[in-house]
């Protein structure tokens, strides 16, 4: 944890919060702080700044000035086909890490119908792999996230309008097209499942307006593609 995020229900006073659970037992255990030590601390949604050990027992109060603004996010909406659900938490982390400002989980041929009933896809969860994402890389804007059950509703409504004014892309291995590199500015990014997107889905999203790409000869799991793209593309 890089950052101590923190929730305006942790405010006892504009300038003081009191922490439990989890922020805590990590101050304890990995940062080892005492009273008077300084922390890194953000407010989720706003700014970034340092916090104050002014007790540390069984809660954590700290002083806080924020007076940073977080980092910008990439200007890239992600289309993700739904991984596995040990997979997913690692992905939603990762992308909330770099720097994703939109992520569209959606339903594909090779998305298997139980990974949408995962306990991994209760709303806490979702929400808190972006947390820990954020903790990661000392940011505190969240990237949106929504979920799309039906891949042709989404390609065909939803889509079109998210691609419009942007370099739209699907990886898909096989296609001629290298993968751009270092754009600046707004992409549309769809990852399909391990094993990819059926081809008349790849024609789906294409009529959506994304252009398919190759990352190279290479087959990655859905965890490397999204860290290799979004290192290629920005």
């Amino acid at each position: 944890m890089n950052l101590l995020l923190l929730e305006d229900k942790d405010f006892v006073s504009p300038t003081r919060v009191r922490l439990e659970g989890r922020r805590l037992r990590h101050v304890q255990e990995v940062h080892r702080a005492a009273v008077g030590d300084d922390l890194v601390v953000g407010r989720l949604g706003g700014n970034l700044g340092r916090g104050r050990v002014l007790a540390l027992d069984d809660a954590l109060e700290l002083e806080v000035t924020l007076d940073q603004a977080p980092p910008p996010k990439l200007p890239l909406t992600l289309v993700l086909a739904l991984p596995r659900p040990k997979v997913l938490n690692r992905v939603l982390a990762a992308a909330a890490s770099l720097g994703v400002a939109r992520i569209h989980l959606v339903n594909a041929w090779k998305v298997e119908k139980s990974y949408w009933k995962s306990p991994r896809m209760a709303e806490e969860n979702l929400l808190l792999q972006r947390v820990l994402g954020l903790e990661q890389a000392r940011d505190t804007v969240l990237p949106s996230l929504e979920l799309h059950r039906l891949l042709r509703p989404f390609a065909e409504e939803v889509l079109p309008s998210l691609a419009a004014g942007t370099t739209a892309l699907v990886a898909h291995p096989g296609v001629p097209v290298p993968c751009p590199r270092d754009l600046t500015g707004p992409v549309t990014l769809a990852i399909g499942p391990e094993g990819g997107f059926l081809p008349q889905e790849v024609e789906l999203l294409g009529r959506a307006g994304l252009t398919p790409v190759n990352l190279g000869s290479r087959i990655l799991r859905v965890e490397t593609a999204v860290a290799a793209l979004v290192g290629r593309l920005f």
